[in-house]
Order: C-alpha cells, then sequence, then structure tokens
C-alpha cells in the first residue's frame, strides 16, 4: 500500500494511525510525502518517499501573498497536484501498489493513482464541508481544478473532500459531519486517532505542576501562529488573567521567544506532543484545525476556538452546535472576551458533558486496526 498525504501536518499526519496499522497488520506500506515531514515519518517505523512539496513552499512558487485566495487556489489546484503527480506516477510504476490511500487535498495523487490503473482509497482529515463553505479560495480552486483534471484527460468535478468517487475515509464523528457526506454511499467510517513519535515526552511543567487549578492549552497550529502572531498574544493576555496555568504551543510557525515577556502562570514550549497532553487538560483553546479540534473532542475537552481561516470557522461552528465549547469571531475577540469564555465554559459541567459525548462517538467509531481489513477487501475486490 502507498500512503499519500500533502505536505503540512495537518494533511499527513492524519493518515499515520491508518499506515501504522497497516504496517503492524504485515502490509508493505509506503508512505510517500514531502520533505521533511518524510523524515519524520521514519521515527514511526514508516518506510517513506520524498514526493510533491511542502504547503508553505508551494505557495512560496505563487505571486502575492500567503493569505491571497487566488495565490491558494492555484497552490492547490495546480502547484501541488503537479509537483505530486509527477514524483508519484514514477514511483506507482515501480512499485506496482495494490491500493493507494490518497489523503482528501492530495488532489495529485488521486490523479496518479487513476492515470497508473490503481485503486484508490481516500482518506478525510475533518469536516467535509469546511473549506467549500467558509473558504473564499474553494471556488477557484474547484474550478481550476476542472481544468487540470481535463488537461490530463481525468474524469473529475468537485474537491477531492468527498473522494472524487473512490471510497472516503471519514475521520469526523457523525454528530459533526455535514448530513449529505454521512449518506454518502463511498463514506467509511474511521476512528481519528491522535499520534506522536514514541520519544516525545510531556513538559516538566505539565508533569510537576500542581493540580489545585486548571490547565489550559492554547494552540493556533502549525501554520496560523505565525500568521495570526497577534491573536495568539492577545489569548494568552486573556487566559492568563485568571486562576489557571497555561501551556502555550507556538509551533515551528513562530519562535516562542516572540511572545515576550509572559507571566508566571504561563509557559511557552514550541512543540508538544499534543496526543499525550490533552487528557491533563481541562479546556483547548485553538485555531480550529482539523486535528485539533478532533483529537481535543477524542479527549473529551471542552473547546473554545478562535477561527482564522481554511476550514476553522466550520469546525467552529460544527464544535458550538454539539455543545462541546463556544467560539469567538475576529470581530469579537479581545483578551478580555477570551478571558469571559475561558471562565464560562471551565465553569460549565454542561459542556464538559456534551465535550464526553462525542468523545464516546468518536471512540465508538472503526479503528485503524478493522479499517485495514477493509482496505485489503477493496484491493481485492478490485483484482477481481
Amino acid at each position: 500500500m502507498i500512503f499519500c498525504s500533502t505536505g503540512a501536518y495537518g494533511h499527513t499526519y492524519p493518515l499515520i494511525p491508518l499506515a501504522l496499522a497497516a504496517h503492524d497488520a504485515g502490509h508493505d506500506v509506503l508512505f510517500a510525502t514531502a520533505d521533511p515531514f518524510d523524515t519524520e515519518l521514519k521515527a514511526f517505523g514508516l518506510k517513506t518517499a520524498r514526493v510533491g512539496l511542502r504547503v508553505v513552499d508551494a505557495l512560496d512558487l505563487e505571486p502575492g501573498s500567503h493569505l491571497d485566495f487566488d495565490a491558494i487556489a492555484r497552490m492547490f489546484a495546480e502547484t501541488l497536484p503537479r509537483a505530486v503527480l509527477d514524483d508519484l506516477g514514477p514511483l506507482l510504476a515501480e512499485t506496482k501498489p495494490d491500493l493507494v490511500v490518497h489523503e482528501a487535498a492530495c488532489v495529485g495523487a488521486f490523479f496518479a493513482a487513476k492515470l497508473a490503473g490503481v485503486p484508490g482509497v481516500c482518506h478525510g482529515f475533518g469536516k467535509v464541508d469546511g473549506f467549500v463553505t467558509t473558504d473564499p479560495a474553494a471556488p477557484a480552486t474547484t474550478e481550476l481544478l476542472a481544468a487540470f483534471a481535463d488537461t490530463i484527460g481525468i474524469p473529475y468535478e468537485g474537491l477531492a473532500m468527498g473522494g472524487g468517487g473512490d471510497p472516503y475515509l471519514d475521520i469526523c464523528p457523525p454528530v459533526l459531519q455535514t448530513p449529505d457526506l454521512l449518506a454518502a454511499p463511498n463514506r467509511v467510517p474511521l476512528r481519528p486517532v491522535a499520534v506522536n513519535a514514541k520519544d516525545e515526552e510531556l513538559p516538566a511543567f505539565v508533569r510537576e505542576r500542581r493540580r489545585e487549578r486548571p490547565l489550559v492549552y492554547l494552540t493556533l497550529g502549525t501554520v496560523f501562529a505565525g500568521i495570526a502572531h497577534e491573536v495568539l498574544a492577545g489569548a494568552v493576555e486573556g487566559i492568563a488573567a485568571l486562576d489557571v496555568d497555561l501551556l502555550v504551543a507556538t509551533g515551528p510557525a513562530l519562535d516562542p521567544a516572540a511572545l515576550g515577556t509572559v507571566p508566571d502562570n504561563v509557559r511557552l514550549e514550541a512543540w508538544v506532543p499534543q496526543s499525550r497532553l490533552l487528557p491533563h487538560v481541562d479546556l483547548v483553546v485553538h485555531h480550529g484545525g482539523s486535528g485539533t479540534t478532533l483529537a481535543g473532542l477524542a479527549a473529551g475537552r471542552p473547546h473554545l476556538v478562535l477561527p482564522q481561516g481554511a476550514d476553522q470557522l466550520a469546525n467552529a461552528h460544527a464544535v458550538t452546535e454539539a455543545g462541546a465549547g463556544d467560539w469567538l469571531s475576529g470581530e469579537e475577540f479581545s483578551p478580555g472576551a477570551v478571558t469571559a469564555k475561558v471562565r464560562s465554559l471551565l465553569a460549565d459541567d454542561s459542556v464538559r458533558g456534551a465535550a464526553q459525548r462525542v468523545a464516546a462517538e468518536i471512540a465508538a467509531m472503526p479503528s485503524p486496526e478493522d479499517t485495514v481489513r477493509r482496505l485489503v477487501r477493496i484491493a481485492d475486490e478490485a483484482r477481481s
């Protein structure tokens, strides 16, 4: 089996649990993605191949800023698919896999599998209509993808978010997912599992802290912390005003030193093993990225979402509608508003109960190990 993802944390890490389950079941697994994610995957014991570009590198090739909607559309609909197609096509011809598991935004892998005649399975990373309904770049991306598909002779309508006709592995629990996808015949539910490399440890601050007061975890993910530095700083100010401990993960896009001197109840880290951290926290304050949203809910933790772009607004609405948290729009955001929301959420047992109900729904979804057996059946049926 070949797994292939877009070169970004939020697109690569959701595929790791299934790839590991396939590897542990004795299948020959190759994970194809961009540098340096191919190197990171080796820490999980997976064989890797370098395919495509990192999202940030692909954006650098586009004229315009990283927040320009036309540049984002060209990146996802032309630059990234072409880079993956150019690299993955020869790899498929050489390895002749039985199956390609392509991440939903990695449309180049969908195209490459179709051109090679290899059966494909699409692996989602969150709420399927997130980009389509809330991202201003989505209409242009759809139009450009259709044109790109036409140039290579592949019938294709719309974004790959619904699998492009392939079986669609949906890691979003039903309570959050759009009804149209829940009714789709190609939907295959799969439990989201947060992972970290085995040698990553919790910060000493978490292991050694006194537990008399709540622990709040704040992150804007691996991309938006650098773009929304002022939002992160304002959130730190607002949360630190309360009698809580605050752990902030700035991610690779922002040096923790950029936040300057912080109060004594705040700890700054560039990176934390999120899957190990979440069971220890009382509230997750974040940007609404699909990975953090699903990981926090799988741990039964309430959320305060500060959406910045992409699919984050859709995730913020979904969390709120499930009763598992709240959100602040850009117009509402201020340190004082964050203080008020965090204080309210920490005191609200109903929100905590709703988050735990979502966690129970996630726990009842088919495991990666169960889903590997489904993948084998899909490959066998394609050969017969």
